[in-house]
């Protein structure tokens, strides 16, 4: 049995590295290697604000791990490219080509694909000649589940990328490639990965004492007490040394028996000996991105962060802006990050840094509140008027096409009834009309399923003691000041809460999120603070209990009644109502709309009235919004459920 290099000569190097200080220094280089890769994998993560989940999946939503390639693109036009691929909570970014017009990556990343989360990948292009930030040039989505049950003669795929501004223009192609490793190809990989960090000799092959060391880092005390056993059971042939193939096998059995791997030796992170799947995912993707094996580089959030130029980065690196989200970092952080239901992806909301820098200013501060309580409150109420006749002026339409290319990945022109001729003014386009089925009703003809009511982002939680814990810091919030006395009974008091709040570039038309009648319109005069989180999760001011809002009371015969409140923001000059009292509603329908500005909708559902659904619960759970549309299933009827779940 070998207990030395694993070449067959030199007795003298065999002792020498049998002695403890070999062997310690063997470990110190090893455990050194190991974190070096972890520190490189984990730092863009870090600036994320922790917020990715170590979520656990069972058998039954493993869908297996995918090896996805982009091997070239062809565009209109010479630069240097670089090209990202987004999928659920994570982004990769491949190096930037030459300058040309086919840029070729044969970038590839192993992709865990889930039959109930994330499996729709996005893939976006960028010209990569800005010094601040680089421009997104094309893009498409790929369901990595269906193209790869596909049946086809070629391995690769070509794929048009169209236009962020207009889904119908094509601005280039992309070829890529995808496959599902096989499981033993996968534990042969690992297994050759690792075993050429511990070959200190490179000859492919383990001596007992790189043997040793490997097992030592796997940080299993059981199989430390037992190499010599694990060596010979190992070492098929008996040739004193164990192989690639022979270690993939004894890898494969321990796992089945009794795992030889505690803890991850890439991020130390332990695993546990019962969950054998999530063990071999971590594995596999840890360790494939630790070595540094993948040349997609990973760690970002969304693709926006990956394409940053060198100046974003030397900024970032020097802390001036962040990522963050929630109540520990989304009141300071220069990105919102949102959850999108659709494609179970992380997206950036946009937004102009001087507004950022003034919404600080003025919500984060206790010289901030000073101004409001010295007259800023007045200062925005005339803001918002004169910019709402600005926004109304004839000159205010060429403010249009402006608006579209700031938001160009974000407004979607093919769902628009009219095209941007069409309106005569910004606040004509600002209230723009979607196409008939643009918006689908989830369960339409069951009122006792409640829908999204806007294009939003969304909050929600089974009581207003949760939205305090995990989004909302004003000093006095409360159901009964959002609602005012003449609305608010008891059974609201400690009712779910859902908040939709509406970006500039959505689709600025709310509908109804119940079935029943409308009893009655109640307005409250008031402010008109952002409802941007800046100010939300700001101790120093109350924008719910404080903004000019109209409250409706819709009397439903599956949810008793239903409190749905308007709320006017900054440059929200009014708020328009498309139904009457005493008029019945289904839901889906229109309600309403806001003029220029953001804005938000609050529905507050009576104690147990409402099972919201659990993905929406869980990210607000994060402090995360999700950004939903309208018609998106919300949430079922408790009365109803229980009556199903009734034997009778």
């Amino acid at each position: 049995m070998g207990h030395g290099s694993s070449k067959p000569s030199g007795a003298d190097s065999t002792e020498s590295d049998a002695t403890g200080d070999s062997k310690s220094s063997r470990l110190v280089r090893l455990r050194q290697k190991l974190n070096y890769y972890h520190h490189n994998r984990h730092r863009r993560q870090k600036s994320g604000g922790g917020l990715t989940s170590n979520k656990l999946l069972s058998a039954e939503d493993f869908a297996g791990i995918a090896l996805l390639r982009l091997i070239r693109a062809e565009m209109r036009f010479k630069d240097k490219w670089l090209a990202c691929v987004s999928l659920g909570e994570q982004t990769y970014r491949t190096h930037i080509s030459d300058h040309t017009d086919k840029p070729a990556w044969n970038s590839e990343k192993k992709l865990l694909l889930e039959r109930n989360g994330a499996h729709v990948a996005r893939i976006s292009v960028f010209e990569t000649n800005r010094v601040s930030k680089n421009n997104i040039i094309g893009y498409c989505e790929i369901d990595l589940i269906e193209y790869l049950t596909r049946t086809s003669d070629s391995d690769v795929a070509v794929l048009d990328l169209l236009d962020p501004s207009s889904a119908n223009t094509v601005v280039g192609k992309i070829y890529i490639s995808c496959s599902v490793e096989d499981p033993i190809e996968t534990e042969k990989g690992f297994a050759r990965r690792i075993l050429s960090i511990v070959d200190y000799n490179g000859d492919g092959q383990l001596s007992f004492s790189e043997f040793s060391d490997l097992v030592d880092a796997f940080g299993n005390i059981m199989a430390a007490s037992k190499k010599e056993e694990l060596f010979k059971a190992a070492d098929q042939n008996g040739d004193g040394v164990v192989s690639m193939d022979e270690l993939a096998v004894l890898l494969a059995i321990e796992q089945e028996k009794e795992p030889l791997i505690s803890c991850c030796p890439v991020c130390g992170e332990k695993l546990e000996v019962s969950d054998k799947l999530n063990s071999m995912i971590h594995l596999t993707l840890c360790f494939d991105e630790g070595t540094g094996n993948q040349v997609m580089t990973g760690g970002f959030l969304t693709e926006r962060q990956a394409s940053y130029g060198w100046m974003f980065q030397l900024t970032e690196w020097a802390h001036f802006s962040s990522y963050g989200i929630g109540l520990r970092t989304g009141s300071s952080a220069a990105r919102i990050l949102v959850f999108d239901r659709r494609t179970k992806r992380l997206v950036e909301e946009l937004i102009d840094g001087r507004i950022i820098l003034s919404m600080r200013a003025l919500y984060q501060s206790k010289v901030g509140l000073g101004l409001m309580d010295k007259g800023a409150k007045e200062l925005l109420q005339s803001l918002s008027e004169k910019q709402g006749r600005e926004m109304n002026s004839i000159e205010s339409a060429k403010e249009i096409p402006k608006f579209l290319e700031f938001f160009k990945d974000q407004i979607n022109m093919a769902e628009v009834k009219y095209p941007v001729e069409h309106y005569k003014t910004f606040n004509e386009f600002f209230i723009r009309e979607l196409k008939p089925g643009a918006r689908p009703i989830a369960s339409k003809e069951r009122d006792d399923v409640a829908v999204c009511a806007a294009d939003c982002r969304l909050m929600a939680f089974k009581s207003a003691e949760d939205s305090l814990r995990f989004w909302i810091k004003g000093r006095k919030f409360s159901v009964r000041g959002l609602l005012g006395e003449e609305v608010c009974s008891d059974a609201f008091i400690d009712g779910t809460l859902v908040i939709f709040r509406l970006a500039p570039q959505d689709y600025h038309r709310f509908h109804l999120p119940v079935s029943g009648s409308i009893e009655r319109f109640v307005k409250i005069p008031g402010c008109l603070y952002t409802v941007n989180p800046i100010a939300v999760n700001s101790k120093y001011c109350n924008v719910f209990t404080e903004n000019k809002r109209v409250v409706t009371v819709i009397s439903t015969a599956d949810f008793g009644k239903v409190a749905l409140v308007a709320i006017g923001a900054t440059m929200v000059g009014s708020i328009t109502f498309s139904k009457k009292e005493g008029e019945y509603v289904k839901k889906g329908e229109e309600f309403g709309y806001f003029s220029f500005g953001g804005s938000t909708v609050i529905c507050v559902f009576e104690k147990d009235m409402i099972k919201i659904d659990e993905d929406l619960l869980a990210n607000s759970s994060r402090s995360l919004e999700t950004l939903v549309f309208v018609g998106m299933q919300l949430g079922v009827s408790v009365k109803k459920l229980a009556a199903m779940e009734s034997p009778n």
